[in-house]
This record gives C-alpha cells, sequence and structure tokens, in this order.
C-alpha cells in the first residue's frame, strides 16, 4: 500500500478538512475537559469515575468513524483506543490493576500493528532499548514478585511500541512518546515513590498521547461530510 493508505502526513488534504475535524474531535475536548473539572478523587470509586475518564478516549474511537478509506489502518487504531478505555476503566479499581494492564498491552499490540515495520529505522532501537532497561530494571525492584511477568511483559510492548512511534514519525512519533512518559509516571509514583501532581502529568500526557496517535488517520484522508 501507498502512503495514503497507510496514513503518513498529508498536509495539503489535513489542512482542507480542519473545520470538519475539529467538529469531529469537539466531543474529545469537550470530555477532557468534564474529566479535569470534575477531578474525582481517586479514592472515590465507582462507574461514575470510571465513565468520566474513559469518555475522552472512547470520543477518539467514535471520530475514527469520520475517516474514509484505509480501512485496516484506522480499525486498528480504534482497536487500541476501546482496549485503552477498558485499561483506564479497570485501573479505578486496585483489585483490577492486572486487568487493566492486560488491556493496555493489547492497545500497544494494536499500535504495533498499525504503525508496522516501514520504515523501520533500527537505529533507533538501540536508545529506546537502554533506556527502557535501565527504567524497568529499577522499576522491577521494587514491583510485588506476583506482578514482575505481567509488567516485564506490558514493558517489552510499551518499548517496541515506542520504537515503531518513534520510526514512524509525524504525530505518531509524539504521541508515542508521551505515551510513554504518561506510564512512566504513572508507575513510577505507584510503586517508588509519590511525585507531585504525578495524576495530573499522567492523564494530560495521556490525552494528549491519544489524541496525537489519532491524528494520524486524518492527516491524509478525507472525512465523511456525513
Amino acid at each position: 500500500m501507498d502512503a495514503w493508505e497507510e496514513g503518513l502526513p498529508g498536509k495539503p488534504c489535513f489542512l482542507v478538512q480542519q473545520p470538519r475535524l475539529c467538529w469531529w474531535l469537539s466531543p474529545f475536548f469537550l470530555t477532557c475537559a468534564v474529566y479535569f473539572l470534575l477531578w474525582i478523587p481517586e479514592d472515590q470509586v465507582s462507574w461514575v469515575s470510571a465513565l468520566v475518564k474513559c469518555l475522552p478516549v472512547l470520543c477518539l474511537a467514535v471520530s475514527l468513524q469520520a475517516v474514509r478509506g484505509g480501512r485496516g489502518y484506522h480499525t486498528r487504531l480504534q482497536g487500541a483506543l476501546l482496549s485503552s478505555a477498558v485499561g483506564d476503566a479497570c485501573l479505578i479499581w486496585p483489585e483490577a490493576f492486572l486487568y487493566g494492564v492486560a488491556a493496555f498491552t493489547m492497545a500497544h499490540l494494536l499500535y504495533l500493528w498499525a504503525f508496522g515495520l516501514t520504515p523501520l529505522r533500527p537505529g533507533l532501537l538501540l536508545p529506546v532499548a537502554l533506556v527502557s532497561v535501565l527504567y524497568y530494571g529499577l522499576l522491577l525492584l521494587h514491583l510485588p514478585a506476583s506482578m514482575i511477568p505481567a509488567l516485564a511483559a506490558y514493558s517489552l510492548v510499551l518499548a517496541s511500541m515506542l520504537w515503531r512511534g518513534l520510526a514512524r514519525g509525524g504525530t505518531v512519533c509524539w504521541g508515542a512518546l508521551l505515551f510513554t512518559i504518561s506510564d512512566s509516571v504513572l508507575a513510577w509514583d505507584t510503586f517508588v515513590q509519590p511525585l507531585p501532581h504525578a495524576r495530573q502529568v499522567v492523564m494530560t500526557t495521556y490525552y494528549a498521547a491519544q489524541l496525537l496517535i489519532t491524528l494520524s488517520a486524518f492527516q491524509s484522508r478525507r472525512l465523511k461530510t456525513t
């Protein structure tokens, strides 16, 4: 498939469709605003707090229905976003933490599938691997033994997603980087030591990451008019 099928940036088309793109993305920005305005305390666990947290990502998944053509790419992104929403909900309940890890692992596998292996750019793999081994090596020292296999597998998938996102470039590059930063801050705050304003940093970078990755599906395709 050519670049237009695979979702690589096509700036002229992207600029022409910006007004309609803003309309399709407006529910995402609205639900993000609701999340940060309500700012439901983490100890108030409920289905309402889970829904408020998941809605921005669900809105991004719905927004991809606006894309015409390139169905394989945007369908994989939708699958990743839906898996992420399941992960968001699971992480509300501490006892469902590993289910959340499994859901986000699936999300990153779908992103990996969407990003593909072209261009390969193997030179990016070494720095990603070095940073990941250093960070997650330190993190694993603080984990309960029962969580080590799941989180070790997750860290490998996340590092692979980061490599492919950086290799792809465009908004995907920044989205993959922000996703990794979000997860790294969350893990350190949860298992090593509390960080100031950790939740704000985690959620801001997380929503921004999902938005930037989603935008890659719009940058080279026309939008539906109805």
